[in-house]
């Protein structure tokens, strides 16, 4: 977690989701194993997660540490979370896909997925049928999110896709109803800052409006 703890992190928004949407969480400061810390207020609200980690972050004994802290026995928050891993962008598009099914057995409230967009950046995957995975992928998160809370984690900041897949990301903020970045201030604590929704101009690597302070 690169040297982070709970007690070290001084968000300044507490770790919570929206109640219904596509967020989108991303930054150089290990996005996807920052999800944890997003479920110990879950769990005690009573929700299901549906946890498709595609980063192969999943940690069970930082749940474990997590549960504890919060003074919840880990049966019961491991009751809670449902976990698949995909090691490969098609196998995440599949679990993405099999989202229903996952729900009819286990009613989830909370949808969390890992390397989102970047499992497509895979340079030994063709560049079309990476594109038609990611497609079809986004595609599937946009109708969940009509239905749920969709949480997408990403450390694509890290990365240097191809030319012809750098969209990847721009297309996911595009159909997000929320997109926060982790950041680190000078003083080494963790922020988190939301920045405007829908208004990432495509092509652009940008966002055309502000940060918003917290």
């Amino acid at each position: 977690m690169n040297g982070l703890t709970p007690s070290s992190t001084a968000l300044t928004q507490p770790w919570r989701l929206p109640p219904r949407g596509l967020a989108v969480f991303h930054g150089e400061c290990d996005a996807p194993r920052l999800s944890h810390y997003f479920l110990p207020r879950l769990v005690l609200e009573g929700k299901r997660i549906l946890f498709l980690d595609g980063a192969n972050c999943a940690n069970p004994r930082l749940m474990a540490r997590l549960a504890e802290r919060r003074g919840i026995p880990f049966a019961q928050f491991n009751r809670q979370i449902k976990l698949a891993r995909a090691f490969t962008c098609f196998q995440l598009t599949e679990l993405i896909s099999r989202v229903p099914q996952f729900l009819a057995e286990f009613p989830a409230q909370v949808l969390m997925v890992t390397a989102f967009p970047e499992l497509y950046f895979d340079e030994d995957i063709r560049p079309a049928d990476a594109s038609a995975a990611f497609q079809q992928a986004l595609g599937h998160l946009r109708r969940w999110a009509s239905q749920t809370t969709v949480a997408l984690f990403s450390s694509v900041s890290g990365f240097h896709p191809p030319v012809c897949r750098k969209l990847f990301f721009a297309q996911t903020c595009a159909v997000a109803t929320e997109l926060w970045k982790f950041q680190l201030d000078d003083h080494g604590q963790l922020g988190l800052a939301q920045l405007g929704s829908r208004q990432w101009v495509v092509g652009s690597g940008r966002w055309a409006t502000r940060r918003l302070s917290q």
